[in-house]
């Protein structure tokens, strides 16, 4: 019986796949010398800027505000520390209170001192798991801040966000309008305006100044500074965190992001258009109609250690410039507060769904066209359960693709079909390698059969494969949504906690990701031999059978391994769809192609005009012939 080996080409297609698995699996994961980034450094920054606030001599610490505005002794007293803006903390309004307004969707907080949001919450959705009773609240408890630094005419450095706001709340339709002035006098304002839409997750954001020229120093523009603290909303921390990062627009439609990963990430972008903090599922977006001119974009890891560090994810900082036009502010701008979801983030027209990260290239763009159509009409508009859709999605991508399984495995057939005569042509310039692999090309042409015809497929649906890891951790249809045992589509399936924790693997077991190990590992067990079989084993490379042999083995084990800390969502899929090849291999093996037939056909091809060799094929063929004339003439 003669030996089984392995097509070389075969052997390299699955180095390709498992290679890209493997940097996928890590390009998502901070890197060890980022997370150990020295805890001194951190500390040395948090001194600097504390020592930077203290420096600002002239900054305002407010007073204790007065009753009436007509009180000229209160107003000299506030002058001093306040210049132009002691009559705003002389108003009743300047005291710690609070505005709310809400829609069917979300409910803001705004205090009037700083004039900003202190509160966002939410209203449909609830933190960590179904039922836990916890909306999902993106600002509470001083996590958040919004700034301008004014730089005052008499040489003074004041934060509006210790200033206090005159609110004023009003309705133009159903929508509510609600004005916070920062006074400098009676016409004399800086104005934050919030417009609220019935069933909305954007709010309107205006900033604009009246009548602050003789107050405000407007020979250049004023920071914006605008800070956030990530609370934790998903399962698992480490998961959400992964994720979690500032996306951007910037220039002509342009996109990119700040780095999720580490800490003292920095970007400084220019012309942008909005500035999203994102999370996993959630985000926070700052746009504007007239883009910033320039921007400072700051992104630090606050997970270290998941055990301890479980109530923030990251902490982002964005510094823009707001320049003065006529002596004058004027910004027209909105908050987008609600789920990182690619349908809900597109209906507004803004490029949002742009921080979706479903992939470049090719990859997004089977994201955009194929995965998240099809699957939003299987889950919306027919109806099915996530599971269901998971399953129903798969099934479909799968037999779409099983013409190319069936290319694949009719051309490993017949290179199978001519194994016999390879090795006798192996044998026979044994100690010629060149002339062995020109009279094997020969060989191949008037057989009609294209040695790489085996692997082009297989690299035909890696693109599929790498767009599922972009698609399933990002679909937001698939939060807290349960299917068998799994609790949540979109983190872990957890059976079983372990009492410790396994480097990379976690200290839980999800069921999924044992099951697609499993699929993963019959799959390989089944297509091996013929890949052996397909053709002999290449002069001077190493022995391929026992490679495929160990590849068996570690393929099921990388799956199980990485796909653990994983959504159990993506571990269906992958679990359905080895499943699925498994059965289009028997069918295809067993009932469509016939080895005798091929065989036919190929004897029948050989007594043929071969075919003209394709460009590739004669250039190699003229590479060998160059070799081969360099090797006669060199003895």
């Amino acid at each position: 019986m003669e030996e089984k080996k392995i097509d070389l080409n075969s052997i390299i297609g699955f180095v390709l796949i498992f290679g890209i698995l493997i940097w996928i699996m890590y390009q998502n994961q901070p890197s060890d010398k980022e997370i150990a980034a020295e805890k001194a450094k951190k500390e040395l920054v948090a001194k600097q800027e504390s020592q930077a606030n203290a420096d600002k001599t002239k900054t305002a610490v407010l007073p204790v505000a007065a009753t009436t505005p007509g009180d000229t002794v209160q107003l000299a007293q506030l002058q001093k520390t306040l210049g132009g803006f002691a009559y705003s903390a002389s108003l009743p309004s300047a005291k710690e209170a609070f505005t709310t307004i809400e829609n069917e969707k979300i409910k803001l907080v705004i205090a009037n001192k700083g004039g900003y949001i202190v509160e966002a919450t939410l209203k449909e959705f609830e933190k960590f798991r179904k039922g836990s009773g916890q909306l999902v609240e993106l600002i509470k408890d001083n996590n958040a801040n919004l700034n301008i630094e004014l730089q005052t005419t008499d040489n003074r450095t004041l934060n509006s966000k210790d200033l206090f706001f005159e609110p004023t709340l009003t309705k133009n339709g159903e929508d509510q309008i609600l004005t916070m002035r920062l006074k400098a006098g009676a016409n004399e304002f800086l104005e934050y305006k919030y417009i609220l839409k019935p069933n909305e997750y954007l709010v309107g954001f205006d900033v604009r100044s009246q009548g602050l020229n003789k107050v405000i120093n407007s020979s250049k523009p004023l920071d914006l500074e605008w800070d956030l603290k990530t609370y934790r909303n998903e399962k698992s921390i480490s998961y959400e965190n992964r994720y979690a990062q500032i996306d951007y627009e910037y220039g002509d439609e342009k996109y990119s992001n700040v780095s999720s990963r580490g800490e003292g990430k920095e970007e400084t972008p220019e012309k942008v258009g909005f500035i999203a903090f994102k999370q996993h599922f959630f985000t926070t977006i700052l746009s504007t109609e007239k883009p910033f001119e320039k921007s400072k974009l700051q992104s630090d890891d606050l997970v270290k250690d998941e055990k301890i560090d479980t109530v923030y994810t990251k902490q982002f900082k964005a510094t823009v410039p707001l320049a003065f036009s006529n002596g004058e502010i004027d910004y027209k701008m909105s908050w987008y507060f609600g789920p990182s979801d690619y349908k809900v983030l597109k209906s507004y027209d803004k490029n949002f769904e742009k921080i979706i990260p479903l992939g470049w290239g090719i990859f997004g763009w089977i994201n955009k066209w194929i995965f998240i159509p099809l699957f939003g009409f299987l889950s919306s508009t027919i109806g099915l359960s996530l599971g269901i859709a998971i399953i129903i999605f798969t099934i479909i991508i799968k037999i779409a693709m099983s013409p190319i399984t069936y290319k694949s495995f009719l051309s490993q057939a017949k290179m199978k079909v001519l194994r016999p005569e390879i090795t006798e042509l192996g044998e026979k310039f044994k100690k010629d390698p060149m002339k062995k692999q020109q009279e094997t090309m020969k060989l191949y042409n008037k057989a009609g059969v294209n040695p790489m015809a085996g692997c082009i497929p297989a690299l035909i649906q890696l693109p599929f494969m790498y767009a599922s890891f972009q698609f399933f951790p990002s679909a937001f249809e698939l939060r807290q949504k349960g299917f068998l045992w799994a609790d949540d589509l979109s983190s872990f399936d957890s059976i079983v906690k372990l009492p410790f924790t396994i480097p990379v693997y976690g200290d839980h077991i999800s069921l999924f990701p044992i099951l697609a190990a499993i699929a993963i590992f019959f799959y390989m067990k089944m297509t091996s031999g013929d890949q052996q079989m397909a053709a002999p084993q290449q002069e001077g490379m190493p022995d391929m059978a026992k490679m495929m042999k160990i590849m068996i083995y570690v393929s099921p084990l990388m799956m199980l391994v990485f796909f653990n800390t994983y959504g159990a969502g993506l571990s269906l899929y992958n679990f359905i769809s080895n499943l699925i090849t498994i059965g289009i291999m028997f069918v295809i093996k067993n009932y469509i192609v016939d080895s005798d037939k091929i065989h036919a056909q190929i004897q029948e091809n050989k007594l043929k005009e071969p075919k003209k060799p394709s460009k590739f094929q004669q250039r190699l063929q003229e590479v060998m012939e160059q070799q081969e004339t360099a090797k006669k003439l060199k003895k």
